[in-house]
């Protein structure tokens, strides 16, 4: 284990168990490696120092009296959407944000599972944008070229698991915002299923588009933290079918039947799928053919899903600002967002909600002739830092949408899809593929994505570590405790 950066989350488990390290030692090479980099990488909204370590003393002492769980010991982070009990959730937002009174059931389960909860990760203001900035924590980078971001929503769990600062991070994704970010940095990015890792204490999150996921450089690490996390609330109303996702890591997933979809759904504004990123996706649907899958050209049924996605992305939003503490402080998009938001909420968002059903029935058949979809995660390599931090409400959606048109229609199904490496672009720049299949196929695609990895090795290459000396260098916003 190099203390320079962190030896993946599996492996760190396995050490603990076998007595191999402490708790304490990994705990403390995660938040140094944090501090070294915080002011030039800026991945953390707050640093629970004092907590990490107590945390780990006690992980340390449970190892010893025999308990063995599936993350005991093991440093992992949390993006700041999530509660984690005396902590504040400002999820990118500017202003004082109470302490939450007690942890998210994911979060729970983590501590359950004994995870040692190290800090919590930028995101921007309410989850909104495909970057990780804003004047709230300043601009989170990317650890390939500290000139781009490294995507968003879950921008700072991408940044840290990528530089190596802690082997996984949770994150969540409403229109991408997992999966983006993976697809930037060179990750395995998961969105499972809706309600697979609970959203509580909203039994919905953002009318339902958004849900928890997982970021790790590994299928294998990916798929540990996403058992470690799965579970619902009592009261959460979507409650899928359990299932053991480690176990499909290894698997052969068989000889399967995938569609290659390279269209974006429609918008109403325009996106084209940039060359260099193509060339990159076709090499992946070939790397697939050679291992004996059938690789069809062809789109999934999307037709106008688009009409369904505006009212619960703008109702859920309408939602969070008005439960924001200082309304004053949010950006002028934000504002703009939630007041179409107010204006969709009645008859627009039942009919957006209602016609799930129908698009489960729709892509249900389109899934009687495939086995899964293979698709890219952007249509564009990351932004450069601040490229869309100024613009109005209009040119934010344009950029967006020209970037970023492919993830979305999964959130508004609530199925399952898969972030892996395509490969890099001039300038160093990693894109992503999607492998995205019905409901509750996280354990296939997993298991095709672990079948990948072993055959390009992808987790093999790191970026070059980013010091306190990179160019990029800024003041540390993030809170120690």
């Amino acid at each position: 284990m190099t203390p320079d950066r962190s030896p993946g989350l599996a492996e760190s488990a396995r050490a603990l168990a076998a007595g191999e390290v402490t708790s304490r030692t990994l705990t403390e090479r995660a938040l140094a490696r944090i501090e070294a980099t915080q002011a030039s990488l800026n991945a953390f909204r707050l640093v629970r120092r004092e907590a990490a370590l107590a945390e780990a003393d006690a992980a340390d002492r449970e190892l010893a009296a025999g308990t063995r769980t599936l993350l005991l010991g093991v440093p992992v982070a949390v993006k700041d959407d999530t509660d984690v009990a005396g902590e504040p959730t400002a999820f990118g937002c500017r202003g004082e944000f109470p302490p939450a009174a007690e942890d998210g059931e994911a979060v729970r389960r983590l501590r359950a599972a004994g995870a040692v909860i190290v800090g919590k990760t930028n995101t921007c203001e309410l989850g909104q944008w495909p970057f990780t900035e804003g004047p709230a924590f300043g601009a989170t980078r990317n650890p390939w070229n500290s000139r781009h971001t490294p995507g968003g929503s879950s921008g700072g769990s991408a940044a840290a698991v990528a530089a190596g600062l802690v082997p996984a991070a949770l994150g969540s994704d409403g229109a991408g915002s997992v999966r983006i970010p993976a697809s930037w940095t060179h990750l395995i990015g998961v969105k499972p299923q809706r309600g697979r890792i609970s959203t509580w204490p909203r039994g919905e999150s953002f009318q339902g588009i958004t849900v928890n996921g997982t970021l790790a450089r590994t299928v294998e690490d990916a798929a540990l933290l996403l058992d470690a996390a799965s579970g619902n609330h009592a009261q959460d109303p979507h409650r899928p079918p359990a299932l053991r996702m480690s176990e499909a890591v290894g698997r052969d997933p068989g000889r399967l039947r995938i569609a290659l979809s390279l269209k974006p759904p429609f918008t109403a504004l325009p996106a084209r799928l940039r060359p260099d990123v193509r060339t990159r996706i076709l090499e992946l649907a070939e790397t697939l053919a050679q291992l004996g899958h059938t690789v069809v050209e062809d789109d999934p049924p999307y037709g106008q899903i688009g009409l369904t996605f505006l009212p619960r992305a703008t109702v859920g939003l309408a939602e969070r600002v008005r439960e924001a503490p200082h309304p004053g402080l949010l950006d002028r998009r934000t504002l703009d967002a939630a007041r179409l938001g107010r204006l969709l909420g009645g008859a627009p968002l039942r009919a957006a909600r209602r016609a799930e059903a129908t698009l489960h029935d729709r892509f249900g058949a389109f899934f009687g002739r495939y086995d899964l979809v293979l698709a890219p995660t952007t249509a564009a390599p990351p932004p450069l830092v601040g490229a869309m931090l100024d613009l109005d409400g209009l040119a934010t959606d344009r950029a967006m949408i020209a970037a970023c048109p492919y993830a979305w229609p999964w959130n508004v199904l609530g199925w399952p899809g898969v972030n892996v490496p395509a490969g890099f672009l001039a300038g160093g720049l990693p894109v992503g593929a999607q492998l995205l299949g019905p409901a509750n196929s996280e354990p296939l695609l997993l298991s095709l994505a672990a079948q990948l990895e072993a055959e390009l090795r992808w987790h093999e290459r790191w970026p070059e570590p980013i010091g306190t000396d990179s160019p990029a260098a800024q003041p540390s916003s993030a809170r120690t405790l």
